[in-house]
């Protein structure tokens, strides 16, 4: 059974031990700077929602969900232009698995379709994601769990592969 418990300061440093493993190295950025932005939506400074995910009860891993609406008016603009090509009334995720024994064993799918289904209970539509286009292990968890790529910005979008759930589950 997967479930979502918000990110609390208590878990900072469970975070930051996930965060200084080299497959979360690989796609995310410097462990402390990355640390600092979780620290800011604990905080409430960004509307960025954290959680460590479980399974059956344990801590396999983080996922967040942003709102894109809320990051037009930021810095990240600055860095991501393409993000003003998005639907504004959209949420973007990002998912990591804590172990990477763990990894390419379908819980990532798994994880992203229950996120998916407390988002569209919520009120959300556009569910997005944006792996980097060469983390493969990536794109073919989140195209298993029912992403598309949103062929109308291939290629306009830098280092990042703009995928859109598409719901085949008949919740809307």
């Amino acid at each position: 059974m997967v479930t979502f418990r918000p990110v609390k300061t208590e878990d900072l440093p469970l975070l930051a031990g996930w965060l200084a493993r080299p497959h979360w190295r690989e796609w995310w950025g410097d462990p402390e700077t990355e640390l600092g932005y979780i620290r800011d939506m604990i905080e409430g400074r960004d509307t960025t929602q954290p959680f460590i995910f479980q399974i059956d009860g344990a801590d396999l891993g983080y996922i967040q969900v942003w709102y894109i609406k809320d990051q037009l008016a930021t810095d990240w603009v600055k860095d991501y232009p393409w993000l003003r090509l998005l639907p504004e009334e959209a949420v973007g995720v990002d998912l990591s698995i804590a172990d990477p024994h763990q990894l390419s064993r379908g819980i990532g799918s798994e994880v992203l379709r229950a996120f998916v289904r407390k988002l569209r209970s919520e009120g959300y539509h556009r569910i997005l994601i944006d792996p980097d286009p060469a983390n493969q292990r990536a794109v073919k968890a989140y195209r298993k769990a029912g992403f598309q790529e949103m062929s109308e910005l291939l290629g306009r979008t830098d280092d990042s592969l703009l995928m859109e759930h598409v719901n085949t589950e008949g919740v809307s």
